[in-house]
């Protein structure tokens, strides 16, 4: 009855944030004028009659709400993979360089080579990065002797740092005039969203849920340990290999298309354990729709706070990672 209850309540708030990220921003506009133009969009109104709210609400603000779900379900479920795998819980996609990867290849791309490919330069440049780091990750811990999760922290940790030197370099030794392009999109944001990019993020996201999904049962496994793993059937090595693989794939997808927001894959497995419980099929379903609300509450913050000035979205989500980590210390139990 929690989970249900949780699900629903969830539900209601993702469909709630995206209507208010629809109707809210910079310009006000009415519901039903946001409902007449996406009416006029799919073919329920033929009045013949296009306005530029029409524009604002279809071609700007539809598709950046669907990139928030998107971005935010998928960013979820990933950091719940990456500290069932690594048994920390404080995993998350920044902990093992992604992140990082991600943004020294946009940030490559911003400040030496410039938008060559039109508008997927940057999508591609920060997917190639994301990639690179998860080589570099993989070739670091296969070196290894003894490989498991502290391993797998570590260098991460390693890479982490790596590609952040490296884009820290590429931006005071690069073209100073692209300094606030490159500080929005490491810091996250939503601008990019078309209906011809969203794509990339919901297969992002779907790639990530139905891996966790499909994987489930030998995820769970993995709570009560490698060893109770291994005793039932689970090819524990292989598992958080192919598992790494995912989720680095898919946080590719997401940060190429979104950029860098910090703290949804820390938070939310947190939040949603509370009322789904540890097993990985109702854990995955419920990071998802948190994940999904959480990033779009913090996207229309960062868009009315300072109007007409947009914040990039990793200030906001940052801000509430920062309250959450606190309060976890405060109210954990001895």
């Amino acid at each position: 009855m929690r989970f249900g209850f949780g699900v629903t309540a969830a539900l209601v708030a993702v469909a709630l944030l995206a209507c208010a990220s629809v109707a809210y921003g910079s310009t006000v506009i009415p519901i039903a004028d946001v409902l007449t133009a996406i009416g006029r969009a799919v073919g329920l109104v033929n009045d013949g009659v296009t306005t530029p709210v029409d524009r604002i609400v279809v071609d700007l603000r539809l598709p950046r709400a669907i990139l928030a779900i998107a971005v935010g379900a998928g960013l979820g479920v990933i950091g719940l993979l990456l500290q069932t795998v690594t048994r920390n819980d404080l995993a998350d996609p920044f902990l093992f360089g992604l992140s990082a990867g991600a943004a020294a290849g946009a940030v490559a791309v911003i400040t030496r080579i410039g938008d060559r490919l039109g508008v997927f330069t940057l999508p591609i440049a920060a997917f190639v990065g994301g990639m690179l780091a998860t080589g570099v990750v993989l070739m670091l811990i296969r070196r290894a002797q003894g490989y498991g999760p502290e391993r797998l922290v570590l260098a991460g940790l390693a890479v982490s740092f790596l590609f952040t030197a490296l884009t820290n370099y590429l931006v005071f030794s690069g073209d100073q005039r692209a300094a606030h392009s490159v500080l929005f999109w490491t810091m996250g944001g939503l601008g990019l969203a078309s209906w011809q990019n969203i794509g990339i993020g919901i297969v992002g996201a779907l790639m990530a849920l139905g891996y966790t999904l499909y994987r489930h049962r030998q995820l769970d496994a993995l709570l009560g340990g490698e060893q109770t793993a291994e005793s039932l059937g689970v090819p524990v090595t292989r598992l958080r290999n192919l598992t790494f693989l995912v989720a680095s794939f898919s946080t590719a997808l997401l940060v190429s298309i979104a950029g860098v927001i910090g703290f949804i894959g820390l938070m939310i497995p947190h939040m949603a354990r509370a009322f789904a419980g540890p097993l990985h099929a109702r854990l995955a379903v419920a990071s998802a729709l948190l994940g999904a609300a959480l990033l779009l509450g913090s996207d229309l913050i960062a868009r009315t706070l300072l109007p007409p000035q947009e914040l990039p979205v990793g200030v906001v989500t940052s801000s509430i990672g920062a309250f959450f980590i606190v309060a976890m210390l405060a109210y954990r139990p001895r």
